[in-house]
């Protein structure tokens, strides 16, 4: 099996160290616009943009925050999502939690407590791809008992919208209007993209008319901003061998039209350390109003419409143990329709768009994601 994963630096103490309020500025700043120049950064958090700079350098060294590009999510022909719940044998959980973490189609990994071991999250260019490469993947990894995959029919709500709480609302509108003009802004970014990806595909098939047809720099650059989104346009140029312009008008139309960026932070930094995942039915004719109530809860982290017993799956973030009952009770008064109809608490995330991390949710290493629009997904 050809697989190459990429390595972080190792981060410089054994566990997070805590974020001032510049660090907090600077990461939000980031998960507004991820490829913000300093000089932007600076100018709207009223310092020096060397500072800026080096702040940031500090964090993505340690591990503790990064800018990672990975495909749209909501247009099926592009990609598909299967949410899979995983029993393992007795002991077994973590070794099969790495097992999975090393290849590319393996997006996220959770290890659990209660209904099921782990929650994986694995993309595909298909469903008959989806279950080809589920089916080899599991038969080859030991320890794997049962599983159980929720195909996902649309993603509305996703990770890259959540924000800490540090920048003030002249701040985000600064950082939000020197986003590219052919970017929505990520508050209107899930409700537009289905759209801008129509649009990027000609309405037709792959390739529409007057659509860019992505080749071999298309899929490098994608996969070096999957490791690092804020590699620069020269080095970009430099590891692809192309030429600057070339490379800066590829980068625009990527952005456009096939790659989102987010800026992620260890999530014990985050102030919310804690992490479960629901399990959850809604009738169908309320689905949508019920989905589009559920984006704006602040502890929802994701939610994936899926199809299966349980149609919606959440993953959210907490401040308390006593919180995932405390949540299931705020959703059952505010979504009457709403039924949970399971619960696991996350004990460790071992695997998180890509990125590998360590028990303190430090990044440790980085297997780039896959990208689907030209061809299939390995087989494992």
């Amino acid at each position: 099996m050809d697989m190459q994963v990429s390595a972080a630096r190792e981060p410089e103490s054994a566990g997070p160290r805590p974020l001032d309020e510049l660090d907090r500025s600077v990461v939000q700043a980031l998960q507004i616009h991820p490829r913000a120049p300093w000089t932007l950064v600076g100018e709207v958090l009223g310092v020096n943009p060397v500072t800026a700079a080096r702040r940031w350098q500090r964090l993505e060294r340690a591990g503790l925050a990064w800018v990672t590009a990975y495909g749209r999510l909501s247009d099926p022909r592009i990609v598909v999502t299967g949410v899979v719940e995983i029993d393992t044998d007795p002991g077994y959980g973590e070794e099969v939690a790495d097992a999975l973490g090393i290849h590319p189609e393996v997006v996220n990994v959770k290890l659990t407590a209660g209904g099921r071991d782990l929650v994986a999250t694995i993309q595909a260019g298909g469903l008959e791809a989806l279950a080809h490469f589920t089916n080899e993947l599991f038969r080859a990894t030991p320890g794997v008992r049962a599983t159980r995959t929720h195909v996902a029919t649309a993603v509305p709500t996703e990770g890259s919208r959540w924000r800490l709480r540090s920048l003030d609302a002249t701040q985000r509108a600064r950082l939000e209007r020197a986003l590219p003009r052919t970017v929505p802004t990520r508050d209107t970014r899930d409700t537009r993209d289905a759209r801008d990806t129509r649009d990027a595909l000609g309405g037709g098939g792959a390739h529409g008319p007057g659509t860019h047809v992505r080749d071999e720099l298309d899929t490098r650059l994608a996969e070096l901003l999957g490791t690092d989104g804020r590699m620069s346009v020269p080095d970009l140029a430099k590891a692809t061998g192309a030429g600057f312009t070339t490379v800066r008008r590829r980068l625009q139309t990527l952005l456009s039209s096939w790659l989102w960026l987010r800026c992620d932070l260890a999530r014990p930094l985050s102030g919310w350390p804690l992490s479960a995942v629901y399990f959850a039915s809604v009738p169908a004719q309320h689905l949508d109003e019920t989905v589009r109530l559920l984006s704006s809860v602040p502890e929802v982290r994701s939610c994936s419409i899926t199809a299966g017993p349980h149609n919606v799956v959440l993953d959210v973030w907490l401040r308390t143990l006593a919180d995932v009952h405390t949540f299931e009770a705020h959703l059952a008064q505010r979504l009457p329709r709403l039924t949970v109809d399971d619960r696991s608490v996350v004990l460790r995330t071992t695997k998180h768009m890509g990125r590998l991390l360590d028990r303190d949710g430090a990044c440790v290493g980085v297997v780039p994601l896959p990208h689907y629009a030209d061809a299939p997904p390995r087989t494992p």
